[in-house]
Protein backbone atom coordinates (compact mmCIF):
# COMPACT_ATOMS: atom_id res chain seq x y z
CA UNK A 1 0.00 0.00 0.00
CA UNK A 2 3.14 2.26 0.23
CA UNK A 3 3.45 2.41 -2.97
CA UNK A 4 0.52 3.84 -4.18
CA UNK A 5 0.88 7.09 -5.79
CA UNK A 6 -2.13 9.80 -5.22
CA UNK A 7 -2.84 12.37 -8.19
CA UNK A 8 -5.03 14.92 -7.91
CA UNK A 9 -6.71 15.29 -11.38
CA UNK A 10 -9.21 17.39 -13.61
CA UNK A 11 -11.70 15.01 -15.36
CA UNK A 12 -13.97 17.12 -17.83
CA UNK A 13 -18.27 16.36 -17.17
CA UNK A 14 -19.90 15.88 -20.43
CA UNK A 15 -20.69 20.19 -20.31
CA UNK A 16 -17.37 21.01 -20.09
CA UNK A 17 -17.46 21.44 -15.84
CA UNK A 18 -14.11 20.59 -14.70
CA UNK A 19 -14.30 17.87 -12.00
CA UNK A 20 -11.98 17.41 -9.41
CA UNK A 21 -10.60 13.40 -9.10
CA UNK A 22 -7.56 11.21 -7.66
CA UNK A 23 -6.22 9.18 -9.35
CA UNK A 24 -4.47 6.02 -6.77
CA UNK A 25 -1.75 4.74 -9.49
CA UNK A 26 -0.21 1.51 -8.40
CA UNK A 27 3.01 0.40 -8.63
CA UNK A 28 2.42 -2.11 -11.52
CA UNK A 29 -0.40 -0.89 -13.17
CA UNK A 30 -2.33 -2.94 -15.46
CA UNK A 31 -5.02 -1.43 -18.22
CA UNK A 32 -8.17 -1.94 -15.88
CA UNK A 33 -9.48 1.42 -14.44
CA UNK A 34 -12.18 1.37 -11.32
CA UNK A 35 -14.29 4.41 -11.10
CA UNK A 36 -15.84 4.80 -8.05
CA UNK A 37 -18.96 6.94 -7.34
CA UNK A 38 -19.33 8.50 -4.47
CA UNK A 39 -22.69 8.24 -2.30
CA UNK A 40 -25.20 11.34 -1.77
CA UNK A 41 -23.36 14.12 -0.47
CA UNK A 42 -20.18 11.94 0.46
CA UNK A 43 -16.53 13.12 -0.31
CA UNK A 44 -14.46 11.14 -2.48
CA UNK A 45 -11.97 11.43 0.22
CA UNK A 46 -14.54 9.20 2.53
CA UNK A 47 -13.43 6.26 -0.23
CA UNK A 48 -9.41 6.23 -0.04
CA UNK A 49 -8.39 3.38 2.00
CA UNK A 50 -10.55 1.09 -0.01
CA UNK A 51 -9.31 3.15 -3.51
CA UNK A 52 -5.78 2.54 -1.92
CA UNK A 53 -6.70 -1.28 -1.38
CA UNK A 54 -7.71 -1.86 -4.64
CA UNK A 55 -5.07 0.16 -6.39
CA UNK A 56 -2.70 -1.90 -4.78
CA UNK A 57 -4.01 -5.46 -6.38
CA UNK A 58 -2.11 -3.51 -9.52
CA UNK A 59 -5.77 -1.70 -10.91
CA UNK A 60 -5.81 2.38 -11.50
CA UNK A 61 -8.38 3.47 -9.49
CA UNK A 62 -10.09 7.05 -9.94
CA UNK A 63 -12.40 9.16 -6.91
CA UNK A 64 -13.99 12.34 -7.63
CA UNK A 65 -16.38 14.29 -6.54
CA UNK A 66 -19.83 15.45 -8.06
CA UNK A 67 -19.97 19.10 -9.18
CA UNK A 68 -21.42 21.44 -6.01
CA UNK A 69 -19.80 18.54 -3.42
CA UNK A 70 -16.62 18.51 -2.39
CA UNK A 71 -13.12 19.67 -4.35
CA UNK A 72 -15.37 19.80 -6.77
CA UNK A 73 -17.70 22.86 -5.58
CA UNK A 74 -16.62 26.35 -7.58
CA UNK A 75 -18.20 28.91 -5.30
CA UNK A 76 -21.28 29.12 -2.74
CA UNK A 77 -23.58 26.12 -3.16
CA UNK A 78 -26.28 28.92 -2.77
CA UNK A 79 -28.53 29.16 -6.48
CA UNK A 80 -26.00 26.49 -7.64
CA UNK A 81 -28.10 24.78 -10.65
CA UNK A 82 -27.43 21.29 -10.24
CA UNK A 83 -29.60 18.31 -10.05
CA UNK A 84 -29.03 14.90 -8.53
CA UNK A 85 -29.12 13.49 -12.47
CA UNK A 86 -26.44 15.99 -13.61
CA UNK A 87 -24.00 13.86 -11.57
CA UNK A 88 -25.02 10.94 -13.49
CA UNK A 89 -25.88 11.99 -17.13
CA UNK A 90 -22.69 14.78 -16.95
CA UNK A 91 -20.27 13.92 -14.82
CA UNK A 92 -20.55 9.88 -14.67
CA UNK A 93 -20.84 9.92 -17.54
CA UNK A 94 -17.71 12.36 -18.40
CA UNK A 95 -15.59 10.39 -16.12
CA UNK A 96 -16.66 7.04 -18.04
CA UNK A 97 -15.27 8.83 -21.10
CA UNK A 98 -12.33 10.38 -19.79
CA UNK A 99 -10.87 7.11 -18.84
CA UNK A 100 -11.97 5.15 -22.03
CA UNK A 101 -10.63 8.21 -24.42
CA UNK A 102 -7.62 9.81 -22.48
CA UNK A 103 -6.58 6.59 -20.45
CA UNK A 104 -7.32 4.21 -23.16
CA UNK A 105 -8.30 1.94 -19.97
CA UNK A 106 -8.37 -1.86 -21.72
CA UNK A 107 -11.29 -2.59 -18.94
CA UNK A 108 -13.27 -0.48 -16.70
CA UNK A 109 -15.37 -1.07 -13.76
CA UNK A 110 -17.45 1.08 -11.71
CA UNK A 111 -17.44 0.93 -7.77
CA UNK A 112 -20.21 2.78 -7.03
CA UNK A 113 -22.20 3.65 -2.86
CA UNK A 114 -25.91 4.02 -2.60
CA UNK A 115 -26.42 6.90 -5.26
CA UNK A 116 -23.00 6.24 -7.29
CA UNK A 117 -24.63 2.44 -8.29
CA UNK A 118 -28.31 3.45 -8.48
CA UNK A 119 -27.91 6.30 -11.18
CA UNK A 120 -25.37 4.24 -13.18
CA UNK A 121 -28.19 2.55 -15.43
CA UNK A 122 -28.53 6.09 -16.72
CA UNK A 123 -25.06 5.84 -18.34
CA UNK A 124 -25.08 6.20 -22.45
CA UNK A 125 -21.87 5.02 -22.40
CA UNK A 126 -22.66 1.82 -20.18
CA UNK A 127 -21.19 -0.09 -23.20
CA UNK A 128 -17.65 0.53 -21.98
CA UNK A 129 -18.40 -0.53 -19.08
CA UNK A 130 -17.29 -4.41 -17.83
CA UNK A 131 -18.58 -4.85 -14.59
CA UNK A 132 -19.73 -2.90 -11.71
CA UNK A 133 -20.26 -3.37 -7.97
CA UNK A 134 -22.42 -1.72 -5.57
CA UNK A 135 -22.92 -0.72 -2.24
CA UNK A 136 -26.43 -0.05 -0.48
CA UNK A 137 -27.40 1.12 -4.06
CA UNK A 138 -31.07 0.95 -2.83
CA UNK A 139 -34.04 2.54 -3.26
CA UNK A 140 -35.04 5.55 -1.47
CA UNK A 141 -38.39 5.60 -1.13
CA UNK A 142 -39.43 5.35 2.54
CA UNK A 143 -41.57 2.71 2.99
CA UNK A 144 -38.93 0.27 2.12
CA UNK A 145 -36.39 2.09 4.73
CA UNK A 146 -35.90 -0.41 7.94
CA UNK A 147 -37.01 0.07 11.32
CA UNK A 148 -36.36 3.69 13.10
CA UNK A 149 -36.16 5.15 9.51
CA UNK A 150 -39.35 5.07 7.45
CA UNK A 151 -40.54 8.08 9.64
CA UNK A 152 -37.03 9.55 9.50
CA UNK A 153 -37.10 9.78 5.59
CA UNK A 154 -40.35 10.32 5.40
CA UNK A 155 -39.48 13.30 7.15
CA UNK A 156 -37.21 14.42 4.82
CA UNK A 157 -38.71 13.37 1.91
CA UNK A 158 -41.85 15.53 2.30
CA UNK A 159 -40.27 18.42 5.01
CA UNK A 160 -36.86 18.64 5.72
CA UNK A 161 -35.31 18.83 2.12
CA UNK A 162 -37.98 20.55 0.29
CA UNK A 163 -38.26 22.89 3.27
CA UNK A 164 -34.83 23.85 3.93
CA UNK A 165 -33.96 23.68 0.28
CA UNK A 166 -36.22 26.41 -0.87
CA UNK A 167 -35.49 28.39 2.32
CA UNK A 168 -31.27 28.62 2.50
CA UNK A 169 -31.29 28.01 -1.31
CA UNK A 170 -29.21 24.91 -1.07
CA UNK A 171 -29.71 22.02 1.32
CA UNK A 172 -27.65 22.53 4.70
CA UNK A 173 -26.93 18.66 4.98
CA UNK A 174 -23.69 19.37 6.91
CA UNK A 175 -25.30 20.38 9.68
CA UNK A 176 -27.50 17.43 10.56
CA UNK A 177 -23.78 15.18 9.97
CA UNK A 178 -20.70 15.43 8.41
CA UNK A 179 -21.66 14.99 4.62
CA UNK A 180 -21.80 17.84 2.45
CA UNK A 181 -24.26 20.52 1.58
CA UNK A 182 -26.92 19.66 -1.46
CA UNK A 183 -27.42 22.03 -4.27
CA UNK A 184 -31.09 23.06 -4.26
CA UNK A 185 -32.13 21.27 -7.28
CA UNK A 186 -30.53 18.25 -6.57
CA UNK A 187 -31.95 18.61 -2.95
CA UNK A 188 -35.48 18.85 -4.53
CA UNK A 189 -34.96 16.18 -7.24
CA UNK A 190 -33.95 13.64 -4.86
CA UNK A 191 -36.60 14.74 -2.42
CA UNK A 192 -39.11 13.63 -5.10
CA UNK A 193 -37.28 10.13 -6.03
CA UNK A 194 -38.00 9.02 -2.08
CA UNK A 195 -41.65 9.97 -2.51
CA UNK A 196 -41.91 7.51 -5.03
CA UNK A 197 -42.45 4.33 -4.61
CA UNK A 198 -40.53 3.59 -7.53
CA UNK A 199 -38.07 6.11 -6.45
CA UNK A 200 -35.94 7.52 -9.67
CA UNK A 201 -37.39 4.47 -11.53
CA UNK A 202 -40.23 6.33 -11.43
CA UNK A 203 -39.17 9.36 -12.58
CA UNK A 204 -40.23 9.55 -16.50
CA UNK A 205 -38.14 12.63 -17.16
CA UNK A 206 -34.96 9.98 -17.52
CA UNK A 207 -33.98 8.11 -20.07
CA UNK A 208 -34.64 4.76 -18.01
CA UNK A 209 -34.66 2.27 -21.15
CA UNK A 210 -31.00 2.67 -20.48
CA UNK A 211 -30.80 0.59 -17.53
CA UNK A 212 -32.44 -2.45 -19.82
CA UNK A 213 -29.16 -1.64 -21.67
CA UNK A 214 -27.08 -1.91 -18.78
CA UNK A 215 -25.42 -5.39 -19.94
CA UNK A 216 -21.96 -5.28 -17.71
CA UNK A 217 -22.14 -8.02 -14.74
CA UNK A 218 -23.26 -6.02 -11.47
CA UNK A 219 -22.84 -7.46 -7.90
CA UNK A 220 -24.98 -5.63 -5.78
CA UNK A 221 -24.17 -5.76 -2.21
CA UNK A 222 -26.63 -5.08 1.23
CA UNK A 223 -25.45 -5.23 4.53
CA UNK A 224 -27.90 -6.65 7.67
CA UNK A 225 -27.47 -3.60 10.00
CA UNK A 226 -28.51 -0.93 7.27
CA UNK A 227 -31.04 0.60 8.06
CA UNK A 228 -31.34 2.92 5.04
CA UNK A 229 -30.03 0.34 2.86
CA UNK A 230 -32.09 -2.78 3.57
CA UNK A 231 -32.12 -5.61 1.39
CA UNK A 232 -35.58 -5.21 0.15
CA UNK A 233 -34.89 -1.51 -0.64
CA UNK A 234 -31.81 -2.89 -2.22
CA UNK A 235 -33.71 -5.36 -4.42
CA UNK A 236 -36.40 -2.76 -5.57
CA UNK A 237 -33.49 -0.77 -7.20
CA UNK A 238 -30.99 -3.01 -8.13
CA UNK A 239 -33.65 -4.93 -9.98
CA UNK A 240 -33.39 -2.75 -12.84
CA UNK A 241 -30.37 -4.05 -13.79
CA UNK A 242 -30.53 -7.08 -16.27
CA UNK A 243 -27.02 -9.04 -15.09
CA UNK A 244 -27.78 -9.01 -11.31
CA UNK A 245 -25.59 -10.93 -8.91
CA UNK A 246 -26.54 -10.48 -5.22
CA UNK A 247 -24.66 -10.97 -1.72
CA UNK A 248 -26.12 -9.57 2.17
CA UNK A 249 -23.57 -9.52 4.44
CA UNK A 250 -24.09 -10.14 8.43
CA UNK A 251 -21.64 -8.14 9.96
CA UNK A 252 -20.90 -10.97 12.72
CA UNK A 253 -20.39 -13.24 9.90
CA UNK A 254 -17.46 -11.78 9.00
CA UNK A 255 -16.49 -10.99 12.34
CA UNK A 256 -16.96 -7.40 12.15
CA UNK A 257 -19.47 -5.70 15.02
CA UNK A 258 -21.34 -3.71 12.65
CA UNK A 259 -20.66 -2.03 8.69
CA UNK A 260 -24.22 0.01 8.25
CA UNK A 261 -24.78 2.11 5.45
CA UNK A 262 -21.30 3.49 5.30
CA UNK A 263 -18.77 0.73 7.33
CA UNK A 264 -17.58 -0.97 4.38
CA UNK A 265 -15.31 1.54 3.37
CA UNK A 266 -13.92 2.54 6.76
CA UNK A 267 -10.36 0.71 7.67
CA UNK A 268 -12.63 -1.57 9.83
CA UNK A 269 -13.91 -3.73 7.16
CA UNK A 270 -10.52 -4.16 5.22
CA UNK A 271 -10.97 -7.94 6.08
CA UNK A 272 -13.96 -8.36 3.40
CA UNK A 273 -12.31 -5.96 0.58
CA UNK A 274 -10.05 -8.66 -0.76
CA UNK A 275 -13.42 -10.49 -2.25
CA UNK A 276 -14.40 -7.54 -3.90
CA UNK A 277 -11.02 -6.90 -5.11
CA UNK A 278 -11.31 -10.45 -6.89
CA UNK A 279 -14.48 -10.16 -8.33
CA UNK A 280 -12.75 -7.02 -9.75
CA UNK A 281 -10.11 -9.07 -11.17
CA UNK A 282 -12.02 -11.76 -12.40
CA UNK A 283 -14.40 -9.18 -14.43
CA UNK A 284 -10.53 -7.77 -15.90
CA UNK A 285 -9.48 -11.14 -17.02
CA UNK A 286 -12.42 -12.37 -19.04
CA UNK A 287 -13.16 -11.13 -22.18
CA UNK A 288 -15.79 -8.94 -22.89
CA UNK A 289 -19.42 -11.03 -23.86
CA UNK A 290 -20.97 -10.30 -27.36
CA UNK A 291 -23.91 -9.91 -25.93
CA UNK A 292 -25.51 -9.44 -22.21
CA UNK A 293 -27.35 -11.95 -20.37
CA UNK A 294 -30.99 -12.45 -19.32
CA UNK A 295 -33.16 -9.97 -17.93
CA UNK A 296 -32.97 -11.80 -15.01
CA UNK A 297 -31.89 -11.02 -11.46
CA UNK A 298 -29.57 -13.84 -10.73
CA UNK A 299 -28.61 -14.08 -6.76
CA UNK A 300 -24.80 -15.74 -5.54
CA UNK A 301 -25.68 -19.93 -4.93
CA UNK A 302 -29.28 -19.36 -5.85
CA UNK A 303 -31.06 -19.56 -8.37
CA UNK A 304 -32.60 -16.58 -10.77
CA UNK A 305 -35.68 -15.09 -9.77
CA UNK A 306 -37.47 -12.59 -11.65
CA UNK A 307 -37.85 -8.31 -10.97
CA UNK A 308 -40.00 -8.20 -7.73
CA UNK A 309 -39.09 -11.11 -5.62
CA UNK A 310 -36.71 -11.18 -2.94
CA UNK A 311 -33.94 -13.28 -2.32
CA UNK A 312 -30.57 -12.69 -0.39
CA UNK A 313 -27.83 -14.64 0.36
CA UNK A 314 -25.49 -14.02 3.48
CA UNK A 315 -21.81 -13.25 3.13
CA UNK A 316 -19.66 -15.94 5.23
CA UNK A 317 -16.42 -15.48 6.78
CA UNK A 318 -15.32 -18.11 4.08
CA UNK A 319 -17.31 -16.80 0.63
Amino acid sequence: MTNIQQVRIDIPARDGELLTGTHYVPASPSGTWLILSCAMAVPQRFYRHFAAHLAGRGHNVVTYDYRGIGASRRGPVRGMATTTSDWALLDMAGVVDWVHRAQRASRILLIGHSLGGQMAGLLDNAHHVDGMVTFSSQSGHWRLQGKGQKLAVLGHSYLTLPLLAHAFGYMPWSKLGSTEDIPKGAALQWARWCRHPDYLLGDTTLPLERYREFRAPVLAYSFDDDAWGTARSVDAMMRAYPSLERRHVVPQKVGLDRIGHFGFFRPEAARIWDEVASWCDARAAEPRPAAGRSQSMEYAHGAAISPGQHAVTDLTASA
